[in-house]
């Protein structure tokens, strides 16, 4: 019997791929062909989606991207090729999935099952090396696990790169008659998808980093907070905690441990501020998402007023990987304060649009070239946003600088959740300058002057040096104004959007001033 994968995230149904999937289906009733279909998560390389495998004595054989009109001579071909194994007759042929230069030149740790097992099949997570962290976690103390997070240097991967370790033992320490584990999945940023692949393509990977997480600290209770716009990834958690339950890793006994962890899946209504910590646990408890002063902080106050360790995906995803194979062995990727790997999204202008998993201390130029594949236009590439859509815009001459948190901080940039998005020479960066005030404006919470304030008259003020209206006057009030919202305001919504503005308008300045150029105003 042939197997065949056919991804089923979000990204690959939206190219077809539940289509292809029916037509395969179709294909081999009428052929009267024995198959078997197996329904993985992508690999993450999406230019090539709906990319299908085909299982082989050799390994697994790729074929994309495939469209619905290419099944009856792919298939046709397939069937042929699986009696001689002979698979590089076809155009679509990609070789073996492993050895294609994209993933064969990544190192996979937190993304080491997505794209390769069946998402709901608890037997192919357990085949993969799935709650082998739990195992070890189990045989250890509380402070033990701790430790470990703490030696392995994980720092949040949800954009601040607070230190994991330092954040559960404040929780661990805090005395209380209930704590809680959270989880950040509100994915907001431009260009960043790693979050929902790990939901959508790995769940239980997510699940026992926060049961460990619940193990380190004391926690019986944990809620995933996910955007209102993933509703895949709402549906395969649901199916994946109920499937969690039925084999007692969650629930009064954690594999028969006599520990309890109880997890749920909360919607959020998509609001951006919602990513910041304290407006996601003010959502979470069913008011309007709103950012809380500190201190206290969550880890000694946050749901309910109770203890709280609050994480990005990735972070808990990678948990698991931790306790398995050690803290030594992840600290050993990486260079500085920056250690293990982190999970790049390339998105934008770009030619090979996906996912890439690397070492910390890659630069962006070999990421967006080697990787990427420069643009997708063909044109050169003028500014790369890192960070999302409150990162900098970086010209050519930042390229070079390594991807490590205290690298991109020494420039004015940051990391953030690893969102990479790719401009050619065709962009306008003032505009791009105006949306990021403009962006500020709608998504701010309200609550404190600098950011409420400061970005509708940010958004003004722009408007008037894109115009010509005391040109001078204008940019030295622009540079004021983000002082003022960078120092003044409560979290990072309003702290951080003058570092796109400031970023375009530094290194780019040509294009605040061209049109009025042309104009022959200036």
């Amino acid at each position: 019997m042939t197997t065949i994968y056919i991804p089923r995230d979000t990204t690959t149904i939206s190219l077809g791929a539940d289509k292809l999937a029916d037509e395969i289906v179709n294909f081999a009733a009428d052929k009267q062909l024995e198959l078997s279909i197996i329904r993985n998560g992508s690999r993450g390389l999406y230019w090539l989606e709906p990319m299908i495998e085909i299982e082989t004595s050799a390994g697994r054989i790729a074929y994309g991207p495939v469209m619905i009109e290419d099944i009856n001579y792919l298939m046709t071909s397939v069937m042929a090729s699986a009696s001689a194994n002979v698979y590089t007759d076809h155009p679509l042929y990609l070789g073996l999935t492993e050895d294609i230069p994209y993933l064969r030149d990544q190192q996979r740790l937190t993304f080491a099952r997505v794209g390769i097992i069946d998402p709901l099949s608890i037997e192919h997570f357990l085949q993969h090396g799935g709650f082998q962290g739990l195992k070890h976690a189990l045989t250890k103390r509380p402070a033990e696990i701790v430790v470990d997070i703490t030696d392995s240097g994980l720092r949040g991967r949800g954009g601040a790169a607070f230190p994991t370790g330092i954040k559960w033992q404040t929780v661990l320490l805090t005395e209380s008659d209930q704590k809680y584990i959270v989880c950040n999945a509100d994915e907001g940023d431009s260009g960043t998808f790693a979050d929902r692949m790990i939901m959508e393509s790995d769940p239980f990977s997510l699940i026992e980093g926060m049961i460990i997480a619940g193990l380190a600290v004391g926690a019986t209770r944990g809620y995933i907070y996910l955007r209102e716009e993933y509703r895949l990834a709402q549906q395969v958690l649901e199916q994946a905690i109920h499937v969690a339950e039925e084999h007692h890793y969650l629930g009064e006994q954690v594999h028969g441990s006599g520990h309890e962890f109880r997890l749920e899946v909360r919607m959020g209504a998509g609001a951006y501020i919602c990513g910041e910590e304290t407006a996601l646990l003010d959502s979470l408890e069913g008011k309007r998402g709103m950012v809380r002063t500190k201190p206290p902080v969550p880890a000694v106050a946050g749901l309910f007023g109770k203890p709280t360790v609050v994480n990005n995906v990735l972070s808990l995803a990678t948990v698991p990987v931790i306790l398995a194979r050690g803290s030594q062995f992840y600290k050993d990727y990486g260079l500085g304060r920056s250690r293990g790997t982190i999970p790049l999204q390339l998105a934008g202008n770009v030619r090979h649009a996906g996912l890439v998993e690397v070492a910390f201390g890659i630069s962006l130029r070999r990421l967006v070239t080697y990787f990427g594949g420069g643009t997708r236009t063909g044109k050169p590439i003028k500014a790369i946003q890192v960070g999302g859509p409150l990162g900098a815009y970086l010209p050519t001459a930042q390229w070079d600088t390594p991807l490590d948190y205290e690298a991109f901080t020494d420039i004015g940039a940051i990391l953030g959740h690893g969102g990479v998005v790719v401009f050619d020479d065709t962009v306008d960066m003032a505009e791009q300058a105006q949306f990021a005030m403009e962006f500020c404006a709608i998504e701010s919470c309200g609550k404190c002057t600098p950011c409420r304030i400061g970005s509708t008259r940010g958004v003004e003020v722009l408007e008037k040096i894109r115009q010509g209206t005391q040109r001078e006057k204008n940019s030295q009030l622009l540079i004021d104004l983000c002082e003022t919202m960078e120092l003044g305001s409560l979290c990072a919504m309003g702290g951080m959007t003058p570092f796109p503005v400031l970023s375009a308008f530094n290194n780019f300045r040509e294009d605040f001033f061209q049109s009025l150029e042309r104009d022959g105003e200036i």
